[in-house]
């Protein structure tokens, strides 16, 4: 068992390096995207969260998904590698942007996976692009302003970029060493925060697709939130792990992740989508 802990371990040390020479861009509604294709199988997306990349939200267990799916990675708008428009952010224009990026790669259904604000996002191609679509997984995010502590709201009318953790400001700056493109993701991340305005329970009704309902049970989104989400689909799932904003799944913020979560947390993805 240490041997394979070990083994895992290094991988998920090792995966920066290598994975750096898999990117590739295409120009999806006028932006130039990035994205990354890691393993084989049955596709499925990953959609990272605000003020990210997606090695910063996802690196620790591509990996591990990679070894059963075609792993199809992302950067939003003005995140990462990405470029920007001329438009503030919203989770309908980047449902739009994830959609043409599958046109291109001529990918007809997928499995979309969503963490935080790429959950928004991952429930916007749900219902804006349900042909596309063969499974949901929203992770630690909410359909409406209640679903979150109100300090966070404060927080967030408050926001000053000395607030953006250090580790994402570090991790966009190795990629895009210009650091009025990183106050420009900030700005505009806090700005589509600050007018977040709730979804409606019959939006979400009409995603017919299977939706896994997944968080922490010290996450960002409350417990009694996501059983009010799950039930609101359709054919909904919910899983509560143990662990925090995207700690069960070695998110970037988690200094010393568990492996055992992880793998887990793998696990119950894999059950879900078959």
């Amino acid at each position: 068992m240490k041997i394979i802990t070990l083994t895992l371990l290094i991988t998920i040390l090792t995966m920066t390096t290598s994975d750096a020479q898999t990117g590739k861009y295409a120009t999806v509604n006028g932006l130039r995207m990035y994205y990354e294709i890691h393993g084989t199988g049955s596709p499925l997306v990953l959609i990272h969260g605000g003020g990210s990349t997606l090695h910063t939200t996802f690196g620790r267990i591509i990996p591990y998904l990679a070894k059963t799916h075609r792993v199809i990675g992302v950067e939003l708008q003005a995140h990462g590698h990405s470029g920007d428009r001329d438009a503030p952010e919203s989770f309908q224009q980047d449902a739009d942007d994830v959609a043409a990026l599958l046109k291109h790669l001529n990918i007809a259904k997928a499995d979309i996976f969503g963490f935080s604000n790429g959950g928004q996002t991952a429930m916007e191609i749900g219902m804006r692009h349900p042909t596309l679509v063969n499974k949901l997984i929203v992770a630690s995010a909410f359909y409406k302003k209640d679903g979150a502590p109100a300090g966070f709201w404060e927080g967030i009318v408050h926001a000053k970029f000395s607030d953006m953790p250090q580790v994402y400001k570090d991790e966009f700056l190795k990629i895009n060493n210009n650091p009025a493109a990183l106050m420009n993701m900030f700005t505009k991340d806090s700005q589509r925060m600050q007018t977040f305005k709730d979804w409606k329970a019959e939006d979400l009704q009409k995603i017919k697709a299977p939706v896994l309902v997944l968080i922490g049970d010290h996450d960002l989104p409350t417990p009694e939130h996501a059983v009010e989400m799950y039930r609101l689909f359709e054919k909904g799932h919910l899983a509560i792990l143990p662990g925090s904003h995207g700690s069960y799944m070695g998110e970037i913020m988690t200094s010393n992740p568990n492996l055992e979560i992880l793998q887990y947390f793998v696990a119950v993805l894999n059950e879900f989508l078959g």
